[in-house]
């Protein structure tokens, strides 16, 4: 399992990073756990296939 901060994640999906927070806000991204800061951190697995499943809907 590999951790991806929220800008990460935000790159990763082509968002900004307020738009990773509030998918993790809304359950829609879930966060393994969060680091010294507060912030949250997800797995890229999980981040994979939460970017197929938007696809797959009409996008991100």
């Amino acid at each position: 399992m590999s951790l991806m901060t929220v800008a990460e994640v935000a790159k990763f999906l082509g968002v900004q990073d307020v738009r990773v927070e509030r998918l993790e806000r809304e359950s829609l991204l879930i966060a393994q756990e969060k680091d010294a800061e507060g912030k949250p951190l997800f797995d890229s697995g999980d981040v994979e296939k939460y970017k197929i499943l938007a696809e797959r809907l009409g996008g991100l």
